[in-house]
């Protein structure tokens, strides 16, 4: 028996979330045939987001699942071909062309790779935390804050992120307490001083989350208090608000590659400036794999496209 030829392709793009529909829409407009490897969570973290209001193009806004479902739509007729699953391990060593083995057992070898992975938002663990997901329990308060205006809103977390989101979130809410398990912030001396000197934002220390409480009504959840146990004495209090902000950071899904790419400490794939390019000829980096500190849909848009240019003009080079 013959041993099955290796699948190769010119332009292979790993994620299927906004920056990598974006780079297969400009990668196949430019007649190079890109094959995206979806992932097991095809979209992106914007299928678990309900209503989208801050994407340009949408006045009346519009619910993630959709918006991702345009994105491939257009990316299909553009050529694009999708290959539902992911890469678990990579060979850089040798390439161009790169080795990319999937966790199907097959292995495919490309001219160009556009890695947009993403990261995931670390959440609680809660079985109410999963239900009330995108109906008031969010991971990013850009993203969602307008929808709880005059709201007491929650937000989890010690750090930087939670001072960021939490001062943040004073713009829309009647106030902000922001819930830690410890009596000092891990945050930087500034980020703490913002925090404190703002009227609107109080906190509950020693504290966690025991429980997020809402209520359905046919499909529509909404969040209507949260139960918090004292970390010293376990007693539980209950609190009324209308929205839950968990921001305890997020993880880079950069794992296959680790040991082949440049990263830093936290696991977020380096680029050139000003580019996408990674420190392996031909492959390319875009989206909130990159990017830790806006991680929105538009500015992964942007990269997608900075990403499928710079690989166009790799391939150009070659020939």
């Amino acid at each position: 028996m013959t041993e099955q030829a290796t699948q190769h392709e010119q332009v292979v793009i790993i994620g299927s979330g906004p920056a990598g529909l974006t780079a297969a829409i400009y990668t196949g407009r430019a007649a190079l045939h890109p094959l995206v490897i979806s992932g097991w969570e095809p979209g992106g973290q914007l299928t678990t987001t309900t209503d989208v209001e801050n994407y340009p193009g949408f006045p009346e806004g519009i619910m993630g699942p959709e918006m991702m479902e345009k994105f491939r739509l257009q990316a299909e007729r553009f050529g694009t071909r999708f290959l539902h699953g992911a890469v678990s391990k990579v060979d850089f060593e040798t390439g161009p062309p790169h080795r990319l083995f999937l966790d199907s057992g097959e292995e495919i070898t490309c001219d160009t790779l556009i890695i947009t992975t993403g990261s995931a938002a670390r959440w609680l663990g809660l079985p109410s935390e999963d239900l009330y997901k995108g109906w008031g329990v969010s991971a990013c308060a850009t993203c969602d804050g307008a929808f709880f205006k005059d709201e007491h809103i929650f937000v989890v977390g010690g750090g930087d992120s939670a001072m960021e989101e939490g001062t943040y979130l004073t713009k829309f809410g009647k106030k902000v307490t922001i819930v830690h398990r410890r009596d000092e912030l891990r945050a930087s001396k500034i980020m703490q001083e913002r925090a404190f000197n703002n009227p609107k934002v109080e906190f509950a220390w020693n504290s966690e989350v025991a429980e997020i409480i809402g209520k359905q009504e046919g499909f529509q959840k909404k969040v209507t208090g949260i139960r918090l146990r004292d970390t010293q004495t376990g007693e539980i209090n209950e609190f009324d608000c209308g929205a839950v902000f968990i921001a305890i950071g997020h993880t880079p899904n950069s794992e296959p590659f680790r040991g082949h790419l440049e990263m830093d400490e936290n696991g977020y794939i380096l680029v050139e400036p000003g580019s996408t390019r990674t420190n392996v000829a031909g492959v390319f980096a875009a989206g909130d794999i990159v990017d830790h500190v806006y991680q929105q849909a538009i500015t992964a848009s942007g990269m997608g496209c900075m990403a499928a240019i710079d690989a166009e003009r790799f391939l150009a080079a070659q020939d």
